[in-house]
């Protein structure tokens, strides 16, 4: 009764005709859970490697905060097509196509798993020179390899469950996703010390312990997953017949998954970018701005739920052509998440000596944590809108111009102030360029959606599949966009 009372089943939503709000809500409330979840493993991760003894645990929590990053990077790399599988099964689940649903979600899962076997091979073999060109210490180096060695080897089962909880999403079933989370969740953090220190009959196995409590946790999740897919019983059926490779149907994939691991890899470049500017401080410095990230990361789970709500509701009914309705559950997701938002960031701002040390113990650490948080704090807001907006641009299978937003304030605002500020003020100039970067994608974001060019379904777009033409597109409108806020800043 409590969790009927909570959530509503996918049966229960309206997401072409009901009330906006309250379908976005249901929609988004399991996500937010989902996100807090996935965020708890990282947590966990942190919270026991930060328990090991002096030096080792010191750079084994070094190690983890430029592992993260790698993580993310490398499921970047082929997330497009779980976010392609999305968007195709929002729209056709928006036109009611339930043959073409089933299609979508079979394809997302071949091609998706062909793309993270691959990934996951070639990095093995790449991370310790990726993590040497970071920056980090020789003493950190082994540890983070080892760390990442592992999580490469099991990246089919990451990004196999990324792909789970994509596909249901796009259906409007954000509920399944979350209690499979719940319970992986769950056994990882009562996993982890077992391996990591050696408890009961297992090994000690320090930060690689770590990684197989999550590789393991993860790969019971993604069957979990597979199996259900199967069984059809929540609405999405996968089938043999429907997971052989189609040409066809992998160039519209790719022509909407191409810009969106464009968008996921330019933001896990600009997020390693910086990561090795702050490397070229201390050890302490890299820690706390490792422990600040995970903070900030949580701290935006709702906008990043309601993004993620706000892509399946601009998809289904982009897909049935309501671009009017669409247009509205983008606004009103954006005007929510700027004001609240910006009261959190508020309250972070009075206390964020106190958030940053329930992850930091030593006071060189927390410093650094504290200092972070304090000026990025009141642009929370602007990143509250850059997510509604670019959910929206997703859904509608505009993930170009999602994919450019990202580039626009990270690539190209985020990393040069970062790497200048570093040098004029130290890691205090990498703190104001998050802040600068947050305020303009914000208003890029703001100023490109307003522009309308996102009306268009990519289930009837025979060309979608052309990426050059889209880039040729976006390269026009970069321009328009760029002259729209010059022409703002000088109004």
């Amino acid at each position: 009764m409590i969790l009927q009372k909570l959530f509503k089943d996918k049966e229960d939503l309206e997401l072409t005709t009901g009330t906006i709000w309250k379908d976005l809500f249901y929609l988004s409330l399991p996500i937010v859970i989902i996100n807090l979840l996935r965020t708890a493993y990282n947590i966990a991760d942190t919270f026991w490697v930060a328990q090991l003894a002096g030096e080792v645990g010191k750079n084994s929590l070094a190690a983890i905060t430029f592992g993260f990053p790698l993580v993310f990077f490398f499921i970047s790399l082929g997330l497009g097509l779980a976010v392609a599988g999305s968007v195709l099964v929002a729209q056709y689940e928006g036109r009611k196509n339930r043959e073409m649903v089933d299609k979508a979600a079979s394809q997302t899962i071949t091609f998706g798993s062909i793309a993270a076997i691959t990934l996951g091979t070639i990095g093995f073999f790449l991370v310790e020179e990726i993590v040497k060109l970071l920056g980090a210490k020789p003493d950190v180096v082994p540890l983070a390899s080892s760390y990442m060695q592992v999580i490469t080897l099991g990246l089919v089962f990451l990004f196999g469950f990324s792909m789970f909880i994509a596909l249901m999403r796009g259906y409007g079933d954000t509920i399944t996703p979350m209690l499979l989370m719940l319970g992986s969740v769950a056994l990882n953090i009562v996993l982890d010390p077992f391996l990591i220190f050696g408890w009961w009959i297992f090994p000690k196995m320090g930060i690689e312990g770590a990684a197989y409590a999550t590789i393991f946790c993860r790969g019971l999740a993604f069957l979990a997953g597979i199996a259900i897919l199967f069984s059809g019983k929540r609405g999405v059926k996968i089938s043999w017949r429907n997971m052989v490779p189609d040409r066809g149907f992998l160039k519209k994939m790719l022509g909407i998954g191409i810009p969106a691991s464009i968008d996921g890899v330019g933001r896990s470049i600009s997020v390693n970018l910086v990561l090795a500017i702050v490397g070229t401080f201390s050890t302490a410095v890299v820690a706390g701005f490792g422990i600040s990230i995970r903070i900030f990361s949580m701290i935006f789970l709702p906008a990043i739920a309601i993004g993620k709500g706000v892509e399946t509701m601009t998809g289904q009914n982009v897909g049935v052509e309501k671009y009017g309705r669409a247009e509205k559950t983008n606004y009103i997701a954006a005007k929510f998440m700027f004001i609240l938002l910006t009261l959190v960031g508020s309250i972070t701002f009075i206390f964020a000596e106190p958030i940053a040390g329930v992850f930091a113990d030593k006071p060189e650490v927390l410093n650094v944590g504290t200092e972070f948080l304090r000026y990025v704090s009141f642009t929370f807001g602007f990143i509250g809108v850059i997510r509604a907006f670019s959910g929206g641009f997703r859904g509608s299978g505009k993930t170009l111009i999602a994919a450019a937003i990202s580039i626009s304030f990270l690539g190209l605002t985020r990393v040069p102030l970062a790497f200048f500020g570093s040098g004029l003020f130290g890691p205090e100039g990498v703190w104001m360029a998050f802040a600068a970067s947050n305020v303009l994608g914000g208003l890029i974001a703001f100023l490109w959606f307003r522009k309308g060019t996102w009306k268009q379904n990519v289930v009837n777009d025979k060309d979608h599949g052309f990426v050059v033409e889209k880039l040729y597109e976006l390269n026009s409108t970069v321009r328009e966009t760029i002259s729209k806020l010059l022409s703002f800043r000088n109004s």
